[in-house]
């Protein structure tokens, strides 16, 4: 999502709706006019958000790419908060004077404006006939609210509440995601396997499947029907979620290949082990000689099996990487022939496995999204939406 901030004294809640959005699941990224730098420091939004903060069209080391056009394709929802009097006005004549006007005019992505002036500028004419006209454009208005205001006055201006402006657009946009899933079948793998040595030991990885868990929910409160192809995990099963419980890669390759059939869509979020021990001793294997020396064979592909189908679902992959996380990972989308893949860091002190936190670095064709650092619960919101997007879009 991409934030519009105004120069009004109401720029200082923008802060606080920066914080509602991610909380609801949504990455934002951050626009700022010259005064809006004047009440807020633009400091604040990248703390906020996680991304650098937009101020000036003209930026050489931005627009080496003509990154503003990247950023207006990039939001699926651009939100003005607070909207001033200046700004609506601007807006409406279709200027490009600055970056968030310019950013407006060339997304075409909903607008929402969270208006914020004071009472007697509010009720103009020209202020009213300026948000008409966005609104025949298709622009949505949020509010204003009325009440006491910074000047002394009361009447119409205040901006809304960072939260009702959060639960509006974030709702709205929800509406269009669950649109695109409805009537949608996925099957969703999570969990590690393990591959027994004896009747004692196993080889395993250190998986401990909250992610693909929160995923599979988060698809679940899109409206997706889930059946979730579980390893072994001490979670519990996410609601609305039918789950699939297996030990090795073997019983999950078996599980899959015989639910896939009327599957919309795949997502391969467990981490399968490579290979497996080439037989499992009977007994449990007593500590007599110096050297143990084990043979292992490899194990069927389930996410290449999948994708190599001739119907295959919409198919979503993951790869867990030490280095160079986002070469791999491409590597993978175009060997397995995916349709998105999503790329994260492991073994460094951030992130992977066993932690409540993950980024991603997700990858289509021609695409590529980050998702910051964040709970995995809120990151698998996040991913979820994304899918929903990419999915709608390969549907036409």
């Amino acid at each position: 999502m991409l934030l519009a901030v105004g120069g009004g004294i109401a720029a200082y809640k923008a802060a606080e709706l920066v914080r509602r959005l991610r909380e609801h699941g949504s990455e934002v990224r951050v626009t700022m006019t010259r005064a809006a730098i004047q009440f807020v420091s633009p400091l604040t939004f990248q703390a906020l958000s996680g991304h650098p903060t937009r101020i000036d069209l003209l930026d050489p080391a931005a627009e080496a790419g003509m990154d503003h056009i990247e950023l207006a394709r990039w939001t699926q929802r651009m939100v003005v908060a607070p909207a001033t009097a200046d700004l609506i006005g601007r807006l409406a004549a279709g200027l490009a004077d600055d970056l968030p006007t310019t950013l407006a005019l060339a997304t075409q992505a909903p607008l929402y404006l969270a208006p914020a002036m004071n009472q007697a500028m509010w009720r103009h004419p020209a202020t009213q006939a300026n948000v008409e006209t966005l609104q025949r454009r298709g622009a949505v208005i949020l509010g204003p609210g009325e009440g006491s205001q910074a000047c002394g006055d009361l009447g119409p201006g205040r901006m809304l509440e960072p939260e009702a402006i959060a639960s509006y657009v974030v709702e709205r946009h929800g509406e269009a995601v669950r649109g695109a899933l409805a009537g949608v079948k996925a099957l969703v793998t999570a969990g590690p396997t393990r591959e027994p040595l004896d009747p004692v030991r196993y080889l395993s990885n250190r998986s401990s499947g909250r992610m693909g868990y929160a995923l599979a929910e988060a698809l679940a409160e899109l409206g997706v029907e889930v059946i979730l192809v579980s390893g072994p995990t001490a979670l519990p099963t996410p609601a609305r979620c039918e789950r699939v419980p297996v030990e090795t890669a073997v019983q999950m390759h078996g599980a899959v290949m015989e639910r896939i059939d009327g599957c919309d869509l795949f997502v391969a979020a467990a981490a399968v082990a490579d290979y497996r021990p080439a037989e499992a001793r009977p007994g449990k294997i007593k500590k007599t000689e110096e050297d143990l020396h084990l043979r292992l064979v490899r194990n069927p592909d389930i996410l290449t099996d999948v994708a190599a189908r001739v119907r295959s679902p919409f198919t979503v992959g993951f790869a867990a990487e030490t280095d160079r996380v986002e070469e791999y990972a491409r590597a993978k989308l175009a060997d397995k022939a995916l349709d998105l893949i999503a790329a994260n860091r492991v073994g460094g002190p951030e992130g992977g496995f066993e932690r409540d936190d993950n980024a991603l670095i997700v990858l289509w064709r021609d695409g590529r999204r980050e998702l910051p650092l964040m709970p995995k619960a809120l990151l698998a919101r996040q991913l979820a939406q994304l899918i929903a997007e990419r999915y709608a879009s390969s549907r036409g």
